[in-house]
């Protein structure tokens, strides 16, 4: 992931300092038990202050100089690596979409997805969820899942659709997939 080390050398320019998710309750601890087995895991936080510190960075990434410092108000990158190809549990991945059902959020899933891909899969799923406030997004929460590794990507602040769409392939927000067929969740597949 060539993102990686741009974003850890900012993390370590500007300090991360914490940054109250706006994250579902309890859905880190659904994060932590998605696989089958133990992960290493990292993750960092930038907070507000961070992200007016870093508007130039912002600006590069596509949002506009009046957007940029207000735009983005956090973002927090979460890595888990697996020692071995991982099972993604069907029950634990259903408490997650649950959880964020519940809370209000939006999930966007790839229309290739399928039950059995999505617990060993042999490339990158990727699951998107958007929280609303009005007509602007508030809050987006990106999940990763591929054989070794998972990553989780939270964004907060006042982003218009199409500020999600500029800043896609920067901060670690995943580049917007040519063949992924991203839809509305619709429950269970058969």
């Amino acid at each position: 992931m060539r993102f990686v080390p741009r974003v850890l050398g900012f993390v370590m320019l500007a300090g991360a300092v914490g940054w109250a998710q706006v994250q579902p309750p309890g859905v880190a601890q659904l994060y932590a038990a998605l696989s089958d087995q133990p992960a290493t895991h990292t993750s960092f936080t930038l907070d507000r202050s961070d992200m007016e510190s870093a508007q130039g960075l912002l600006e590069r990434g596509g949002l506009d100089a009046q957007r940029a410092a207000a735009a983005v108000t956090g973002i927090t990158f979460e890595m888990y690596r697996f020692p071995h190809d991982a099972f993604y549990t069907p029950e634990a991945m259903a408490s997650l979409l649950a959880a964020y059902k519940a809370a209000g959020w939006k999930h966007l899933m790839n229309a290739n997805q399928t039950p059995a891909t999505s617990a060993q899969p042999k490339k990158t799923l990727t699951d998107l969820w958007l929280h609303y406030t009005a007509s602007d997004i508030d809050a987006v929460t990106v999940l990763t899942r591929g054989p070794r590794q998972m990553n989780v990507f939270e964004l907060t602040g006042d982003l218009r659709p199409l500020d999600l769409l500029h800043l896609s392939g920067h901060f670690g927000i995943p580049k917007v997939d040519p063949s992924a067929v991203m839809v509305p969740d619709t429950g269970p597949r058969d």
